[in-house]
């Protein structure tokens, strides 16, 4: 008989690692409802808070009992929301990394939606900013922003493409590790009735973008963690959101942090109000837009 001075060694081979099956017992009906409600209490990083009073992260100042939409989007993911004339929407970018591309349509007739051209030439500024309205090729003011901490968007250059990312990253699909935003845009969409003809260049904000003297574009990048972006809707909109890195930015691997945005019911810019009448082209855009509401008991 062999002895040993020490323990023995274990030569068993190490356990194999656990696979879904083993962590999900689905064998049965009753074991997959069991199951699949166990998952309830669960919470993720990237998600909507539901009911949407329930936000970790209310924005200060606001009345958590007023949001109707609270949720932060995953890098590389997208969001879409119907809200109500009056809503206040507001993007945050906890990380200094988030890049939020924006696609507004009006809710009850989405063959109107944004047009950018238009955004930037009535209000003569091509830089968006506090009281600059998002603009309808309908002469109508969509939403406009009331509060601006970053000061770093884009009008210029709309989102990603599948094109553009494939050839940039390698990979373009939306559960990928590289989703275009154009790609996020049209998943979002078509769960709206939307196909992708319906969908116009986008603007985004976060990552800031200027032109040169030359006419070149050049990106700026962000303005740093905790900055943030209010707007107010000014007519029912079908809000689509994809959070994707911008075209321009130089890095090469896939460069977005996560997006928060939170909404909570309000009122409309009313003619007593500075930005209703601060131009004579935004007046008239103003006008145009109380007339299409009101006409609709909005």
């Amino acid at each position: 008989m062999t002895t040993t001075d020490g323990p023995t060694a274990d030569t068993s081979p190490d356990p194999a690692p656990a696979t879904v099956r083993d962590l999900h017992l689905t064998d049965s009906v009753h074991s997959a409802r069991d199951d699949a409600r166990a998952q309830g209490g669960r919470a993720g990083d990237w998600m909507p808070y539901l009911p949407a009073s329930a936000s970790p992260h209310c924005p200060p100042g606001v009345d958590r009992t007023t949001l109707v939409w609270a949720e932060t989007v995953a890098p590389g993911g997208y969001t879409h929301k119907v809200l109500a004339r009056g809503s206040r929407l507001r993007f945050d970018d906890p990380t200094g990394d988030a890049c939020a591309h924006l696609l507004l349509f009006n809710a009850l007739e989405p063959v109107e939606r944004l047009n950018v051209a238009d955004t930037l030439k009535i209000p003569w500024q091509a830089y968006l900013g506090v009281n600059h309205p998002l603009l309808s090729g309908d002469g109508r003011v969509m939403a406009v922003v009331t509060g601006d901490s970053s000061g770093r968007h884009d009008a210029f250059c709309g989102t990603t493409t599948d094109t553009w990312n494939q050839h940039k990253y390698g990979d373009s699909r939306p559960e990928g590790p590289s989703p275009s935003g154009r790609g996020l845009f049209v998943k979002a969409a078509a769960k709206h009735g939307l196909s992708r003809r319906d969908l116009p260049p986008s603007v985004s904000f976060f990552q800031g973008v200027r032109v040169e003297p030359d006419g070149a574009l050049t990106w700026q990048g962000g303005a740093g963690p905790g900055m943030h972006v209010e707007l107010v809707a000014e007519m029912p909109l079908l809000v689509l959101v994809a959070n994707v890195a911008h075209p321009l930015d130089p890095r090469s691997e896939y460069a977005v942090g996560p997006l928060r945005v939170h909404a909570w019911r309000g009122l409309a810019t009313g003619p007593d109000e500075e930005r209703f009448t601060v131009t004579p082209e935004l007046h008239r855009a103003y006008l145009n837009t109380v007339d299409h509401c009101e006409a609709r008991g909005l």
